[in-house]
């Protein structure tokens, strides 16, 4: 019997028709005047009413981009959560800041808002909200925190594109997001990211940074009798056929979304009446926010089980896995932060990440979870 795979990217037909709509075109630009590219800002820029999309490499690039529009400095300390990728410290800390990690929630495993203020310093520049398996962290409580000591604050929405929490789109709700479009999610240009930003300030930086550190943006614009560097900057912006890939996804985003959403919903249900001790199966969101349907994850009773359970999974063809190593438990980590964070050490030794993606077998994943829970 064929394996379940746990990703697998779904394209449609007109993917193609772009990227030979790219080829031929005689001028193959790489840095603006783009077709795609701009179609794909200005598409999520509408869609997420924001007030500027700037399409990016990588979800890491947009980090990296986002640590250089606030100026992160040497010591400089940045709250966020130990339960995320290693880019969203690694963007800091190569500007010489400092993560400093909080505990995350029992229930969503997002960065427990209710700890936050404990951790800030004079040294504090920005908190990091990771909206963990595209479930909003509790925004207003994190923006009035960043009011009240002047902090930056960016969401890490890798997960979370067309997440809502409170009828506001992930990623708009703080100074600026981070949007990943890599082949785990569920919008994919196979490689790809973006940063929103949602204060005209950063506007131009911005441009100046993703351009290699000059003005070409406005030299392309005709703005310009000619580009110059004019400051710190990389190669941030993607190739012409990775925006015509992603413009014929965002295209069919709400085909995505729905199918998805039957596909997490028939694991919520059928574990539901399972009601095995072994897992813990929750909805994981309040009724404040709406969430992508990016990511079905259990909880197992504790280690023990979880490991039993991917073995079987994993042997019998059905490929589950688990998530994060904490950051701070790391050797770079552990550098940087020395304390304990229960609820985080604790979850990420119980948690099974399931197959998720457009055409699986699910009835296949099912019925084998069920056999293997009540045995």
């Amino acid at each position: 019997m064929p394996k379940v795979v746990f990703n697998n990217p779904f394209f449609f037909n007109n993917v193609r028709k772009n990227i030979d709509k790219v080829l031929k075109t005689k001028i193959k630009e790489t840095t603006g005047g783009k077709v795609f590219y701009k179609k794909s800002c200005t598409f999520l820029e509408k869609k997420l009413k924001a007030k500027k999309v700037v399409i990016t490499n990588s979800c890491t690039a947009a980090l990296e981009v986002a640590a250089l529009l606030i100026n992160v400095k040497s010591g400089d300390e940045i709250i966020m959560p130990s339960y995320t990728f290693v880019s969203t410290a690694n963007a800091f800390v190569l500007r010489g800041g400092k993560p400093v990690f909080v505990d995350i929630r029992n229930d969503n495993l997002n960065i427990n808002e209710n700890l936050i203020e404990k951790s800030i310093t004079k040294k504090t520049k920005a908190i990091i909200a990771v909206h963990y398996a595209g479930v909003p962290c509790e925004m207003d409580k994190i923006i009035k925190i960043g009011k009240k000591y002047n902090l930056f604050i960016i969401e890490d929405a890798a997960q979370a594109i067309f997440s809502k929490y409170k009828d506001k789109f992930c990623g708009t709700l703080g100074d600026i997001g981070c949007l990943s479009f890599h082949e785990t999610k569920n919008i994919t240009s196979c490689e790809g990211g973006a940063i929103i930003l949602n204060k005209k300030k950063f506007f131009k930086k911005a441009s100046i940074i993703c351009n290699k550190g000059t003005d070409r943006e406005y030299f392309n614009k005709s703005l310009r009798k000619y580009y110059s560097w004019r400051g710190l900057g990389s190669s941030y912006i993607p190739s012409e056929i990775t925006c015509a890939i992603l413009y014929s996804q965002l295209l069919n985003y709400k085909k995505i979304f729905n199918e998805r959403k039957k596909i997490w919903y028939k694991y919520y249900l059928a574990l539901k009446k399972i009601n095995s001790k072994l897992i813990e199966n929750k909805k994981l969101y309040s009724k404040d926010v709406s969430i992508n349907y990016h990511m079905y994850f259990i909880i197992c009773k504790d280690f023990r089980v979880r490991t039993k359970i991917l073995n079987v999974l994993n042997k019998i063809g059905i490929i589950s896995t688990f998530h994060y190593i904490p950051l701070h438990m790391s050797k770079i980590g552990s550098m940087y932060f020395k304390k304990k964070l229960n609820v985080t050490e604790e979850l990420s030794k119980k948690i099974i990440r399931l197959p998720l993606w457009i055409g699986m077998n699910q009835n296949k994943v099912i019925e084998k979870l069920k056999k293997i829970l009540n045995n």
